[in-house]
């Protein structure tokens, strides 16, 4: 009887810590909207321009950057494993806001507050690098790309003349996907 209980206590224990696991993993992937968006991410490389200065050599990569907290988890770098742009291998960086912001294309800006995102862009302002976030404003503020929640669908907003400051040329065809912002 004694052996009986014990395997049910095993087994107990195990299912418990086993629940405990699976709970942990599930809270640490990434939410199924930034899912959504990693894989946006990927395909604006395939609707935005950059200038043909933009790479130095045919082998150079094609280089999205997250700056701030990463939401992504490694769904990002699952979705570009492998890819490539016009010849140009895809790879992920990841920035401090401190960081130099050298040598990215998309920068997905995730800072937590308006303070430093304006920072950040001011950086960036007048170099071809599509920037990207979920923060109210950003448009406003000179971002390029926003990411909005709308019905439970992930939508986005594009402020063309951010874009064409930057001397990115963003396709018809992703621009009819989206709400133009036009500052006022």
């Amino acid at each position: 009887m004694p052996l009986l209980i014990f395997i049910f206590s095993y087994k107990a224990n195990f299912a418990g810590t086993a629940a405990a696991l699976l709970l942990f993993f599930a809270q640490s992937q990434p939410d199924r909207h930034y899912q959504v968006k990693a894989a946006f991410l990927f395909n604006f490389t395939q609707f935005v321009e950059w200038p043909v200065t933009t790479f130095q050599h045919a082998e150079e990569p094609l280089v999205i950057a997250v700056i701030g907290q990463d939401p992504f988890g490694t769904y990002l770098d699952e979705v570009v494993s492998g890819e490539s742009m016009q010849g140009h291998p895809m790879v992920v960086r990841r920035l401090n806001p401190e960081d130099e912001i050298e040598d990215c294309h998309i920068l997905y800006i995730n800072l937590p507050d308006r303070e430093k995102t304006e920072e950040v862009l001011e950086k960036v302002k007048g170099r071809s690098i599509l920037t990207v976030s979920d923060m109210p404003d950003f448009l406003k503020y000179g971002g390029m790309i926003r990411f909005v929640t709308a019905n439970n669908k992930i939508q986005f907003q594009i402020n063309p003349a951010a874009s064409i400051a930057a001397d990115l040329t963003i396709s018809s065809k992703l621009l009819n996907l989206a709400e133009i912002f036009s500052p006022e």
